[in-house]
C-alpha cells in the first residue's frame, strides 16, 4: 500500500458554527461533528498536528446579533462565549471518538479549560492533541478568523484550512449572482482589492503578511480537510 505524505506537518483548521449545524442552521448537528472529527481524526493519524478554532455563529453572531441594542464589547463577549460551547460540543465527541484533545480558551476559565499559551498549546500538538482553541482572541472587535490567522501564526502552522458553507472563493456571492465566478487560486491582493467575503479584512492582511496561505472549502465534505491537508486541489486556495 502506498504510504501517503502529507504536505503539511501542522495546520490550523478554522470551523464556521454554521458548519456545526448542518441543515438545521442554527445548534449543534451532531452527526456533522462526528463526520469532522473523524476527518480530523484521519489528518492526525498522518502525522499532522492540527489546532482548531470554532466559530460561534451557530448561536451568536457577536454584533451582527446585537442588532445596535447592546454594546459592541458585550455583544462580541457573548460571541466568544458561543465559540466556547461549541469547542466544548466538539471535544466531547472527540473524546468519545478516542481522540486526544486539549481546549485552551484565550480568557481564564478553569473550570471549562485551560487557559491558552503558546508553549503548552505547542506541547499539546507535538504529543500529537488536538487542540481547540476557544474564546476567539479574548478581545472584541476582532473575528474569529482573525482569530484562526493569529493563532496559525502563534503556533507556526503551514496553512489554514478554512472550512465554510460554500466550496470556494467566488467573484460574487453565487447564493444571489448566479454569474459568479469560482477561483481555484487567488492572492490575498486581489481578495483585498475586490473586497471577497473570504475572511475580514484584518485576518487577510495578517495572513498576507505571515505568509500564510488559506485553503477555503465546504464542510459539508469533511474529507476536503483530508484532502487539502495532502496538497489536492479543494476549494480555492488564497496566497
Amino acid at each position: 500500500m502506498e504510504t501517503i505524505t502529507p504536505k503539511y506537518h501542522r495546520i490550523l483548521l478554522k470551523i464556521s458554527g454554521e458548519a456545526l449545524a448542518g441543515d438545521k442552521k442554527t445548534g449543534l448537528d451532531f452527526a456533522t461533528i462526528k463526520n469532522v472529527c473523524n476527518a480530523i481524526e484521519q489528518c492526525r493519524e498522518l502525522g499532522v498536528q492540527i489546532g482548531v478554532v470554532v466559530g460561534g455563529g451557530n448561536f451568536w453572531r457577536g454584533a451582527k446579533d446585537g442588532g445596535g441594542h447592546m454594546e459592541r464589547s458585550r455583544a462580541d463577549h457573548m460571541g466568544m462565549l458561543a465559540t466556547v460551547m461549541n469547542c466544548l460540543a466538539v471535544s466531547d465527541v472527540m473524546e468519545q471518538e478516542g481522540i486526544p484533545v486539549r481546549v485552551q480558551t484565550a480568557t481564564e476559565m478553569r473550570a471549562f479549560a485551560e487557559t491558552y499559551t503558546r508553549q503548552r498549546a505547542v506541547k499539546h500538538l507535538e504529543e500529537g492533541k488536538v487542540v481547540l482553541f476557544a474564546g476567539g482572541t479574548g478581545c472584541p472587535y476582532f473575528s474569529t478568523d482573525t482569530a484562526a490567522v493569529l493563532r496559525a501564526c502563534e503556533i507556526d502552522a503551514d496553512a489554514i484550512l478554512l472550512a465554510k458553507n460554500i466550496d470556494g472563493v467566488y467573484s460574487a456571492d453565487p447564493r444571489q449572482d448566479p454569474t459568479a465566478v469560482k477561483y481555484d487560486n487567488i492572492s490575498y491582493n486581489d481578495v483585498l482589492a475586490q473586497h471577497l467575503a473570504v475572511m475580514d479584512s484584518t485576518a487577510t492582511s495578517l495572513a498576507m503578511d505571515n505568509h500564510l496561505p488559506v485553503f477555503v472549502f465546504a464542510l459539508s465534505e469533511p474529507e476536503n480537510i483530508i484532502r487539502a491537508v495532502n496538497g489536492e486541489a479543494v476549494g480555492t486556495l488564497v496566497e
